[in-house]
């Protein structure tokens, strides 16, 4: 098993709440991080028929069989249970009694605010990060970690990449979709997917983004919603300085994991992704996602957000610190070009004061620490955001 960043602080929060609640897309991991964390737990998977049955048909019974708590699988499918879990977890003084996993984030995390306030911790697993990476894949190989993506089961299990996202992908659909809403056009809907991989790292139009697909405005915002809450995307907000400047106010869009977005825009093998009209966009969403795994492998919030003003002037991704923008400029090319720092120095001239200084993350293979500016490869993306930010 290829060990997790977040498994400190998993560890640490069941020793302060008596419910963990673990999010994050199928197939990041959630089940075999914790059941290898919670080994002395009893654990009950909800993807089960017989164990669904038994939630349903008799609740109080299936809580009432877990005297010291247990390990329950995709809550989501069950969420009459947390009522239930709450009065047991009040009546027992122990911490990390119960450890849940979801899948489908709105449900989910509706259900926990109703029922278990202030007394669940909420931790996301996303798929794996560069960092955890390290000695199981050539992390200078930009083209593999772009087609290959970062999904658990594809490195553990040495499974062909095409073939495995294509499995998640058709059983996402037939599965978490159907549980979610009410889609009666799935082929349309999988059409919608496909549209918004091609939108990658892009500016969200959800107008054109309809018409495109041949659906309302109002249903592309919801089939967008279902797309957040089962993990699949993700939307990054635009920052809006206090400055009097016309700003872009539409966010832009990424994938969770950016080989299912290389694998929906029809990249088959390796060998496609550098020649691929959108390989810059899909090398800022693998740079965008570890910057948002650093920050969910440590309990943080998404603080990630993107800077464009009407002239042009755009800073893909600021890091916020407490009142601190740190600017990251993202570039795909493998050499440095002296138009990569432009939008660095028009930035700097409308946010002078940059304590943490600022990144260009590029797709070559060293660090080059410039005296402004501090250039990185991907691989070395965690180590500066913890000598930064700890």
């Amino acid at each position: 098993m290829i060990g997790r960043d977040i498994a400190s602080f998993l560890e640490r929060t069941a020793t302060e709440y008596p419910v963990v609640t673990v999010t994050g897309p199928r197939q990041s991991g959630k089940t075999t991080l914790v059941r290898a964390l919670f080994k002395d737990k009893d654990y009950y998977s909800l993807e089960q028929t017989s164990t669904l049955d038994f939630a349903v048909r008799d609740p109080e019974g299936f809580i009432r069989g877990m005297p010291d708590g247990a390990v329950i699988d995709e809550i989501q499918r069950a969420p009459h249970l947390l009522p239930l879990i709450q009065i047991a977890a009040d009546n027992d003084p122990r911490k990390g009694l119960f450890i849940l996993t979801g899948s489908v984030q709105l449900r989910l995390l509706d259900a926990v605010s109703q029922s278990l306030a202030g007394r669940a911790a909420l931790v996301t697993l996303l798929p794996f990060s560069l960092h955890e990476l390290r000695g199981h894949a050539d992390l200078a190989d930009i083209s593999n970690l772009i087609y290959t993506g970062f999904m658990p089961r594809i490195y553990n299990d040495r499974l062909n990449p095409t073939e495995a996202l294509d499995y998640y992908f058709r059983t996402y659909v037939e599965r978490d979709v159907r549980l979610m809403s009410q889609i009666h056009n799935l082929d349309q809907f999988q059409t919608f997917v496909r549209m918004c991989a091609g939108r990658v790292g892009q500016i969200l139009n959800l107008s054109a983004l309809g018409s495109d697909v041949g659906i309302s405005q109002t249903t592309a915002r919801t089939w967008l919603s279902i797309l957040q809450a089962s993990y699949v995307l993700f939307t990054l907000e635009p920052h809006h300085l206090n400055i009097n400047r016309r700003l872009v106010k539409s966010p832009k869009l990424y994938f969770y994991d950016v080989g299912l977005a290389a694998f929906l825009l029809g990249i088959e093998q390796k060998k496609q992704v550098q020649s691929h009209p959108l390989y810059g966009n899909l090398f800022e969403n693998m740079v965008v996602a570890e910057f948002l795994k650093y920050r969910f492998n440590r309990g943080r919030t998404n603080n990630l957000s993107f800077y464009r003003d009407a002239k042009g002037h755009e800073i893909d991704l600021l890091y916020a610190d407490a009142q601190h923008l740190l600017p990251v400029e993202i570039k795909a090319g493998m050499t440095l070009h002296p138009d990569f720092f432009k939008d660095l120095d028009a930035f700097q001239k409308i946010r002078p004061e940059q304590p943490h200084g600022r990144m260009l993350i590029y797709g070559g293979d060293t660090v080059q620490r410039r005296s402004d500016t501090l250039v990185l490869p991907p691989a070395a993306i965690y180590d500066e955001l913890n000598a930064l930010f700890g």
